[in-house]
């Protein structure tokens, strides 16, 4: 039987994706041969402490647990903002853990990222230096799939695909990024002309997979979430083909929940500074990292209530420049 919601928020790893049912028809893939899911120890990014602990901290609303569900059900990216440290990248990590989807695959967006560099990396320098030592090289030698790329590949469950930062790129790779994603299929033009079946290094490891005539096609649509800190305006045709999470600034008991994630039950100081926080905020830009932060140092530092109320406004400037309000 079908499943709702797939995501639940809860943070227990679960198999709810393989009761997820069919897709739209106007969504369905049928890449192959089919590849099994990756373990996270087949990418060394992946077991990062930095990844491990959002993937297990993260804590969901209901309006994100319902969308959340929703670009799973729709086959759809997901494209979350809002400002800084309110978790939108840590929502994939908590995501790709719950529905053991695998290693999250992340791409970090800036100016200069092109469509290419998402989908794959060829060297042909190197692969010129190896002909001339020893002949006919193998084109797949010098080919490594980006992190794109390999979401795309026919996994018989979803990767999770990280596209951190969309809002950084230049105009047209919103719109390239999405075409990719409406045809869940890419070539590479490299292997296209050599012809027959390669085996190809994928994002993240160097486990090699196969690629036939230089053509990838989706078997199970990648769980996609773009993140942007709203710096500019998406065209239509970007926001209509996907679903779009925007998260608020979290009130006083969700920012004890995240401490109590992160660091335990919150004492009377720790529960001082995050009203310090929201009053705060209310000001200038803050991100909910820095009030972890500033919980974390002035509690091991055995400071006294005065001693961390001011270490603690030091390690909480406002991230858009607004002059503090309390300095002296």
């Amino acid at each position: 039987m079908p499943e709702w919601p797939v995501y639940t928020g809860a943070n227990e790893p679960h198999d709810g994706i393989d009761r997820l049912p069919a897709p739209p028809p106007w969504r369905a893939f049928d890449g192959g041969p089919a590849l099994p899911t990756p373990g996270d120890a087949d990418d060394e990014a992946a077991v990062s402490p930095d990844r491990v602990h959002r993937a297990h901290t993260y804590r969901a609303t209901p309006e994100s647990i319902q969308l959340v569900n929703a670009a799973l059900y729709l086959r759809r990216p997901l494209l979350v903002t809002g400002p800084p440290g309110t978790g939108k990248s840590s929502l994939a990590y908590a995501v790709a853990r719950e529905l053991r989807l695998g290693p999250v695959l992340r791409w970090n967006i800036t100016s200069r990222a092109t469509l290419a560099d998402g989908l794959y990396q060829y060297d042909p320098l190197s692969r010129l230096y190896a002909a001339r030592e020893a002949g006919d090289v193998d084109v797949a030698d010098h080919l490594r799939l980006g992190p794109l790329g390999t979401a795309l590949l026919p996994h018989e469950r979803p990767r999770a695909l990280l596209v951190d930062e969309i809002d950084k790129s230049d105009l047209d790779l919103p719109n390239d990024l999405l075409n990719i994603l409406e045809e869940g299929q890419y070539e590479i033009p490299e292997l296209v002309r050599a012809g027959g079946a390669a085996r190809v290094r994928a994002d993240g490891t160097d486990r090699r997979v196969p690629v036939a005539r230089g053509r990838v096609r989706c078997r199970a649509f990648p769980f996609v979430v773009l993140t942007s800190n709203g710096e500019r305006e998406f065209p239509p045709a970007f926001l209509r083909r996907c679903v779009t999470l925007r998260l608020h600034r979290p009130d006083e008991a969700q920012l004890a929940e995240i401490v109590r994630a992160h660091l335990g039950e919150p004492d009377d100081g720790a529960r001082q500074l995050i009203s310090r926080f929201l009053s705060r905020s209310t000001s200038g830009e803050l991100a909910t990292d820095q009030l972890l932060n500033a919980i974390y140092l002035t509690g091991a530092a055995g400071l006294d209530a005065a001693g961390r109320d001011e270490l603690a406004r030091r390690l909480m400037p406002a991230l858009d420049g607004t002059p503090d309000p309390d300095a002296r």
